[in-house]
């Protein structure tokens, strides 16, 4: 059998199975279903559940919106505020955020279905192309955006609702982030991110230029020269690597670009992968990666985390998910080095570790694992071309509460901004309030300058 063979291969499977592996992880409620979980819900007076939510929807609300057979204004009410509310329905961890807090977990262990209802409604509002928004009067302001992921594009359309025009430039051929080039194929199918892209873009007044990077193509202070403000949602370029003996060999590959590779792919049985894979870190990236190479016909997948399970920044409900698609998780050990045959990766060593005073150190036994392919999950950096003159805090763009970075005129927000929390809905939150902050600054220069004359 293929799905046997050892080293690299793609089309381990049948068509069918691609099909199936690939399909839709929580698929669209039905109106009768949406109906019957919306009725759940308590609809409470200061609802947990707004607060949270990183762009505080008006759960409640929406939820009422469904019961009473209005899901268009129920996504009205959730694009108000965070008009990646599509997305963010499909990828948030609604389980460990607004699910968590429903008031149904206290009598029945089981929260309102918030992140399929909010699916339900923003999925129906995008298939009628139904847009909620209008530019308001022109302000002849013009405002830079660097980065097409979520934080630039939920800054992007409030601006342009502001009545501002915005370029956005983004280094990839796509607009999305980390939307289109980052998520597990399985929570987000049919081409689902670029056509929220082309939804939230047809508001007008805003335009994409794509292959255009900062500190390549352009400058920051170009950017300050040419626009009234510039906000930078450039998200984290740069991974970190191993550092382990043998980390450069064959087989050794990024877990965002393994995930970016199968996600761009026309079909998913031309991406190849390893017989028995090893996946390192313990995230949402480690997690995602796992069971897709699982999904692609590995034969076993072996998540391997430098802590314990409490330590993991992946979701508990992400990690029974691994479990349930046949990956298995062992906790502490860290890589020691990495072994080849002919060239490609054949085993990996690994030190068992344990905490000594609150600190993780290594215990000086080690285990090793046969493997094909291993795929490196232990997180991403920022890349600071173009950034010199930034202030920077915790390896990120130091912001104040408005998204300000420490050079007038200039904001930030998303993954690349410290106290983000490295999800969708965090960043919208930060691009949306970022651009409220540089609409009201823009307002208030034209105050003055009116004042003036």
């Amino acid at each position: 059998m293929r799905r046997l063979e050892p080293g690299l291969k793609a089309g381990r499977l049948d068509a069918a199975d691609y099909v199936k592996n690939f399909s839709d992880l929580h698929p669209r409620l039905g109106d009768h279903e949406a109906l019957v979980a919306s009725d759940r819900c308590y609809f409470c007076h200061d609802a947990p559940c707004m607060t949270a939510c990183p762009t505080s929807i008006d759960i409640p609300m929406f939820i009422r919106q469904i019961a009473t057979g209005n899901p268009l204004g129920s996504a009205k009410t959730i694009f108000d505020q965070n008009i990646l509310g599509g997305m963010c329905a499909r990828v948030c961890p609604t389980e460990t955020l607004c699910e968590e807090a429903c008031v149904r977990n206290t009598a029945e262990e089981r929260p309102v279905e918030i992140g399929r209802l909010q699916r339900y409604a923003t999925d129906i509002a995008i298939a009628e192309g139904r847009q909620f928004y209008t530019p308001a009067a022109e302000t002849f302001r013009k405002i830079a955006v660097v980065g097409a992921g979520p934080a630039g594009l939920a800054c992007a359309h409030r601006l342009a609702m502001n009545g501002h025009f915005v370029t956005i430039y983004d280094h990839r051929e796509k607009a999305g982030g980390l939307n289109e080039y980052g998520i597990a194929a399985y929570k987000t199918t049919n081409d689902f991110a670029q056509t929220e892209v082309d939804y939230v873009l047809s508001i007008g007044n805003i335009d994409v230029l794509n292959g255009q990077m900062l500190g390549r193509d352009f400058t920051l202070a170009e950017l300050q020269s040419q626009y009234d403000a510039v906000f930078l949602g450039i998200g984290l370029g740069n991974v970190n690597m191993l550092h382990t003996p043998g980390d450069q060999i064959n087989g050794v590959l990024d877990a965002v670009e393994f995930i970016a590779n199968l996600r761009e792919a026309d079909n998913k049985a031309d991406v190849p992968v390893g017989r028995n894979v090893v996946v390192i870190g313990g995230g949402m990236t480690a997690i995602d990666a796992a069971i897709q190479a699982k999904l692609l016909g590995a034969e076993t997948v072996t998540i391997c985390y430098r802590r314990g399970k409490e330590h993991m920044n992946a979701s508990e409900f992400e990690q029974d998910l691994a479990a349930s698609k046949g990956v298995t998780i062992r906790h502490w050990l860290q890589p020691k080095d990495i072994d080849h045959k002919g060239g490609h990766v054949s085993s990996i060593r690994l030190e068992y570790t344990h905490l000594e005073n609150g600190r993780m150190k290594g215990t000086g036994h080690t285990t090793e694992i046969a493997t094909d392919q291993i795929l490196v999950a232990i997180g991403q950096k920022l890349d600071t071309l173009g950034l010199a003159d930034l202030k920077t805090e915790g390896g990120k763009i130091a912001i104040d509460a408005e998204g300000r970075t420490s050079i007038p005129g200039v904001w930030a927000g998303g993954d690349c901004a410290f106290g983000g929390q490295d999800l969708t809905v965090s960043a919208v939150a930060m691009g949306r309030d970022a651009a409220e902050s540089i609409n009201r600054s823009l307002a208030a220069l034209s105050a003055g300058a009116s004042a003036v004359a």
